[in-house]
């Protein structure tokens, strides 16, 4: 997501964080060069400017690619791998890898995708990769188990919902040195009894002064978040056998209900919001742009929407929407690796120009090689939430002093829809 975590805004770059739980594959070590692409060079998706995005958009597509039955180029998955810092964050991008890295530009959310994409591309470097920045992402977690999006910031829930999908179950709900897990962070953002019925479930977003807005971008991060790190959902079970919903929070019998809420019964209630904001806004999300009187369509929330529902099965409330997004997003992602992953991942992998996002995807980055049927292996079924937790128990808690969040934090502002 993101996200986030999504720097790329200054560029006009999809947001993100997510992706449906779906078959992994493995790296394709043999890097076959891209030929015929769009892409820049041979090794990165995407021919704008990286500077803000570049660390995203690469694991996003390789995260989109991997999911849609090919082996990720090792040219694009050893460029992800260059990009991190010795400590082992990553930044939004490293224009000269050949020069330490300044502990200023790394953030948690290109951290947090980078691992979600090495974990399912698996290359020979990706394991020692994941666990420097699993121990990295440990180092600046806040007291309250959240994370901001740089350093020594307050937590907020796209982040801590990135960080979440990294590290899986375990470790997100492991409590700190302070007491408080990840997941206890997350939850801490969503609206619950003492809030207006309209807004139970959702996820807030904090303003400038502290307050907690309810946000469909930070809703769908969350969930996506719950899911990928596999706190809720189905997992890697078959979308068409989903789990049953959990019950609702009763807040005439409990008005502390929400507080206590596990994560399936989170997520259930946040994705309850989700959909009836996509109802309202007649089958998609708006959002109204600085400087405009009145709400537009909001393609990257809505395909993140899409993706963090059909990761709880949702995937029969979400068919029109899919459909709405195949049909009209065309112009928004052309050119844009991580919105058309954001499309891929989502299911609305057609496009009225007749050209699908998938294919348009491979199209602006290294290619990579179709997976023979049959060809996941069975470690890409596992959980990797085991392996985080053993990294997280050898990690000590630390709180990072305020650094200058300058240009990245503002790209953070979340637009309220």
């Amino acid at each position: 997501m993101p996200l986030r975590r999504r720097a790329a805004v200054l560029v006009a770059a999809a947001t993100t964080l997510t992706a449906l739980a779906a078959p992994a594959a493995l790296a394709d070590t043999t890097a076959p060069p891209a030929t015929g692409t769009a892409a820049a060079r041979g090794d990165l998706y995407g021919a704008a400017d990286p500077t803000y995005d570049g660390v995203w958009r690469q694991s996003y597509a390789e995260i989109a690619v991997a999911r849609s039955g090919y082996f990720a180029s090792g040219a694009a998955t050893a460029w992800l791998l260059a990009q991190q810092c010795a400590d082992g964050g990553w930044p939004s991008y490293r224009k000269d890898t050949a020069k330490a890295c300044d502990p200023k530009t790394e953030d948690t959310n290109a951290t947090g995708i980078a691992v979600q994409a090495l974990r399912i591309v698996q290359s020979s470097q990706s394991g020692a990769a994941v666990d420097r920045a699993l121990a990295w992402l440990g180092s600046v977690q806040n007291a309250d188990g959240g994370w901001s999006y740089n350093p020594g910031g307050p937590s907020d829930p796209d982040s801590t919902a990135v960080v979440i999908g990294a590290l899986g179950r375990d470790a997100s709900l492991k409590p700190n040195a302070k007491g408080a897990s990840p997941y206890d962070a997350l939850l801490g953002f969503q609206f619950g009894c003492d809030a207006a019925p309209a807004d139970r479930g959702a996820f807030g977003y904090p303003g400038t002064d502290g307050k907690l807005t309810p946000n469909a971008k930070a809703t769908a991060d969350a969930v996506h978040g719950l899911v990928e790190g596999h706190l809720a959902g189905y997992a890697y079970a078959s979308p068409s056998t989903p789990a049953a919903p959990p019950k609702s929070a009763d807040c005439d019998g409990n008005p502390q209900a929400y507080a206590k809420l596990d994560p399936n019964a989170a997520a259930s209630a946040a994705a309850d919001w989700l959909l009836g904001r996509l109802h309202a806004g007649g089958g998609h999300l708006t959002a109204t742009t600085p400087g405009a009187d009145t709400p537009t369509p909001d393609y990257g929330t809505t395909a993140d929407a899409v993706i963090a529902l059909n990761g709880l099965g949702r995937t029969a409330d979400t068919q029109a929407t899919a459909t709405w997004l195949g049909a009209n997003s065309a112009a928004w992602a052309k050119g844009n690796p991580a919105a058309l992953a954001q499309l891929v991942l989502s299911g609305a992998d057609r496009s009225a120009t007749g050209t699908a996002p998938l294919q348009q995807l491979i199209a602006l980055g290294p290619a990579p090689t179709k997976r023979p049927t049959g060809a996941m292996p069975e470690a890409d079924k596992k959980d990797d939430s085991s392996s985080a937790a053993t990294v997280w128990t050898v990690v000590g808690v630390a709180l990072v002093a305020g650094i200058g969040a300058g240009l990245l934090i503002s790209a953070r502002k979340r637009r309220r829809s």
